[in-house]
This record gives C-alpha cells, structure tokens and sequence, in this order.
C-alpha cells in the first residue's frame, strides 16, 4: 500500500461531520431530539478549524522544505 501525506485539517472535517450525523442518527432513532438547526454550528465549527489547522500544516510543510540557503541573504 502506498503511503500517503497525512492531513489533519480532513481528520478535523471527517470528526465534526460524523457527529452531526450521529446527532441526527440519534434523532431519527427516537434516542433524543435533535433541533434541525443544531448541527449547522457544529458543521461550521468543524470547517473553520479544519480550514485553520490546514493553514498551520502547510505553512510548517513550507517552511521545513526550504533549503537553508534559500530565504536568508546571501552571504559572501
């Protein structure tokens, strides 16, 4: 199996979503009520973090590739 980059800001996306449908999941059980407009807050939630911990990963992915010469002056 090929090994793939890891992404967090998906794992985040794919946490929030799942327990939004397991909100309604439990709703349409009869386990408890869920208000229609419950998840909406959830599901945002869940894409502005994702969406922030992307931001962080790619930024310490970009900088950890620069070569060292790159970036700084040059010297000599």
């Amino acid at each position: 199996m090929l090994r793939h980059e890891f992404q967090p800001g998906r794992l985040i996306v794919g946490v929030f979503l799942t327990a939004a449908g397991i909100a309604y999941a439990g709703d349409a059980g009869g386990w408890w009520d869920t208000e229609w407009f419950a998840v909406i807050p959830v599901t945002v939630a869940g894409l502005v973090l994702a969406g922030v911990t992307a931001a962080l990963t790619r930024a310490i992915r970009r900088r950890r590739r620069v070569p060292e010469n790159q970036g700084r002056g040059q010297e000599g």
